[in-house]
């Protein structure tokens, strides 16, 4: 568990760091950082997507994902967690920047998705080799910190997110290296590939997205792989 406590750790740090910086910056650099990294995250989501071997699975897994979000209601329940803890937090202004739900899911799903988050935690698990989640690590911080000056606090809360998620891969190293196979892997990152390009969407405010309705698709796509491969047997 080192490597998922160092990445914990520099995301909340990186997180914390960027929204105090937030108040020193003004509109138009906020402005520009946005449109950075949401040009980052395009470039991103593009690599990501290409991973596929086929994008009948990625289509099946967003569709059914979406569906399965929007019944859940989960960017509603993501909304109102993040309207409770800003009135928990109301008192210190500099946590009152930004759009929580949006700081949350965005760098969540950055920071979660993806071969090093899989394959650093699994390798972390087996081995007790911690180098490609310490790796990961710097990275993120420097992006929390990015994320976080013109997200707000929603960014450093991120950092649950990912001590739960490599956290369970790491315990559950044995277990996952036996099912999830590289082709689900692929498959999953081409997912998350794509609804990071909603993520760039959402953030250049071109259309409202309500990206957390899409999180299942990253647990519909290893399925999909699995019953496919069922189904040809």
């Amino acid at each position: 568990m080192t490597g998922t406590f160092i990445n914990t750790a520099t995301v909340l740090a990186g997180g914390l760091l960027g929204t105090a910086l937030s108040s020193g910056l003004p509109v138009r650099v906020r402005e520009t950082l946005m449109t950075g990294m949401s040009l980052v995250v395009i470039a991103m989501g593009i690599k990501m997507a290409t991973e596929t071997s086929s994008i009948l699975i990625v289509l099946g897994s967003i569709t059914i994902g979406g569906i399965a979000g929007e019944l859940l209601h989960l960017q509603r329940r993501f909304d109102a967690a993040g309207v409770w803890l800003e009135r928990g937090l109301s008192r210190y202004p500099v946590f009152t920047r930004g759009n929580f739900s949006q700081g949350i899911v965005t760098a969540s799903l950055v920071f979660c998705v993806g071969p090093m988050t899989i394959l650093g935690s699994i390798q972390d698990g087996l081995t007790g080799d911690s180098t490609l989640l310490i790796v990961k690590s710097v990275l993120d911080g420097f992006a929390a910190v990015a994320f976080a000056s013109v997200m707000g606090i929603g960014v450093a809360f991120s950092a649950g997110v990912v001590l739960v998620v490599q956290g369970a891969l790491t315990l559950g190293s044995s277990f996952f290296s036996q099912i999830l196979s590289e082709q689900m892997v692929s498959e999953l990152t081409a997912t998350g590939g794509v609804i990071m390009l909603g993520i760039a969407i959402h953030m250049l405010e071109l259309k409202k997205i309500r990206l957390a309705n899409f999180l299942p698709a990253l647990v519909v796509a290893p399925l999909i792989v699995w019953i496919s491969g069922i189904i040809q047997w």
